[in-house]
């Protein structure tokens, strides 16, 4: 279907929204903003290096492999079927309409989840920039900012893809500005010999994982299935991009292979700065596990720099806040267009051309969450964090098991074939159900997290709990819906996608 543009009409996709908005940059950009580095990097890199020394860049980069695998099965399915459903459409396609809803209640899960957290912390790190230390620890005023973020990232996120791009490419070269100018004096200061005595000289052999057992291996990388997560944003708005069977595929690649080359690059530089002391500014000071990344502004760079990292953690985490509803919102609207959940989650605004109801009902669901949470205490919040691995690995393994199941009859049409919609998503499905299952076993033991059930660990409850929560869900809308959806009416193999086929 051909679109007719007029002078100052934007052009109109499928499905309401705003066709052709974002170019290949503003797609990345999205997916960028949407992983948070500076805050991935803040909150898991002391963890990473607790669990396996100074073998942290030899994680990401194992971590990195599993992630581009199944990024190939989102660049393939997004090519034969770019709808901003993701997870939801494409499951749907290859296993039918219930896998598919569940698929899409992960994607959901994983965002209400992190935008809880992302928010507080952005909040938190923005007291400590401006040297509010009280503040960030008092609950009323931590809570109360958090929540005027959340609300005012889905006002931001209601008014427009354009506005939300605008915004993000602002927050993304802070973030990146601030993590490679600093990282690079810190490796400039190690060479030069001026770095103290607590630094020593990087190595080759901190990116490859031998010497650790099985054990470390796992644990570090369910930590990186964090750090990387949110790439997939840029499927989400591939609706709204320039030729959407192509570009979100070939942003998501490229997203993926930033963010490695980046974790590798600050973790050499921090690693090879401070050290791994016991105190101090070293790694395997206990007091520095929580945040590695901020307390070496000052000694790499004086109080500028320790401002500047502070302030790009909170500008990361709120990038996040934002860009985490966009793909959400943009989910449910598929969901709905194809009857999987109340019509009302359809409607787009007729001057944005968003998912505007999607979005305030995903904005509010995350406040809500947020409320209840730090309502029972601070530590099921940080508890709930820690279960996001579990959502994570479950949609981004039934996508990459539909990509292979999809296109199962193409497969040996050519080696291309073979390996692109074969063997690389079948390999990355695998090591998100390792991941899943290697998950879920550590997070059930009572000792894991900061609550405990009796004998079952609250990370394992919240986790397990918030995807199971989807079953009800699911069955209330085949109960209560059209049930067109879940007879494989609205959407199925043979269904053609709701975009436009020229922009």
């Amino acid at each position: 279907m051909a679109i007719t543009e007029g002078p100052t009409t934007p052009a109109v996709g499928g499905k309401g929204l705003q066709a052709g908005a974002l170019g290949l940059v503003g797609n990345v950009v999205i997916g960028l903003a949407a992983v948070a580095p500076a805050y991935s990097l803040a909150a898991t890199l002391g963890y990473v290096v607790l669990a396996v020394g100074e073998k942290a860049p030899a994680m990401f980069v194992l971590a990195f492999i599993p992630m581009l695998l199944v990024a190939f099965a989102y660049k393939e399915l997004a090519q034969d079927t770019p709808d901003c459903g993701t997870t939801f459409t494409w499951g749907t396609k290859a296993f039918g309409p219930w896998i598919g809803w569940i698929g899409g209640w992960g994607l959901a899960v994983s965002a209400i989840i992190v935008l809880a957290n992302v928010a507080e912390i952005a909040a938190i790190y923005l007291f400590n920039f401006l040297g509010l230390d009280g503040l960030a620890e008092n609950v009323f005023a931590k809570v109360g900012l958090g929540c005027f973020f959340i609300l005012s990232m889905t006002f931001v996120s209601a008014r427009g893809i354009v506005v939300s791009e605008r915004m993000q490419n602002v927050l993304i070269a802070i973030q990146f500005g601030v993590l490679v100018t600093i990282s690079v004096i810190a490796l400039i200061r190690v060479f030069a010999g001026n770095a103290g005595a607590q630094a020593i000289s990087p190595q080759w052999s901190w990116l490859w994982p031998g010497g650790l057992d099985t054990s470390s291996i796992a644990a570090a990388i369910i930590l990186c299935i964090f750090i990387y997560w949110g790439w997939d944003a840029c499927l989400a708005v591939g609706e709204e991009t320039k030729d959407p069977g192509k570009t979100p595929g070939i942003a998501a690649l490229i997203t993926t292979v930033i963010l490695v080359c980046t974790y590798v690059l600050v973790a050499y530089a921090i690693q090879s700065f401070a050290g791994f002391g016991e105190d101090g500014i070293g790694l395997n000071n206990p007091d520095n596990t929580d945040d590695v990344l901020t307390i070496l502004g000052g000694p790499v760079a004086g109080t500028v720099a320790a401002s500047a990292l502070l302030l790009t953690v909170s500008v990361s985490a709120l990038s996040s806040t934002q860009t985490t509803i966009l793909p959400t919102a943009r989910g449910s609207l598929s969901m709905a267009v194809y009857e999987a959940i109340p019509k009302r989650f359809a409607n787009v605004h007729p001057r944005y051309m968003t998912p505007a109801f999607g979005t305030i009902v995903m904005g509010v669901s995350a406040l809500s969450f947020y409320l209840l949470l730090t309502a029972l205490s601070e530590n099921a919040l940080a508890d709930s964090v820690a279960s996001l691995g579990l959502a994570v690995a479950f949609y981004y393994g039934v996508t990459a098991y539909a990509c292979v199941w999809y296109f199962r009859r193409t497969l040996f049409a050519s080696a291309r074939n073979l390996m692109f919609r074969g063997i690389f998503p079948l390999i990355g499905a695998l090591a998100m159900t390792w991941a899943f299952f290697q998950s879920a076993k550590d997070m059930i033991q009572p000792d894991y997290g900061y609550t405990a059930f009796g004998p079952v660990g609250g990370v394992f409850v919240l986790g397990i709990g918030m995807l199971v929560l989807g079953i009800p869900l699911m069955l209330a809308c085949f109960a209560f819906g059209t049930k067109r959806f879940f007879r494989g009416e609205t959407l199925n193999a043979q269904t053609e996608v709701k975009v436009p086929d020229v922009y």
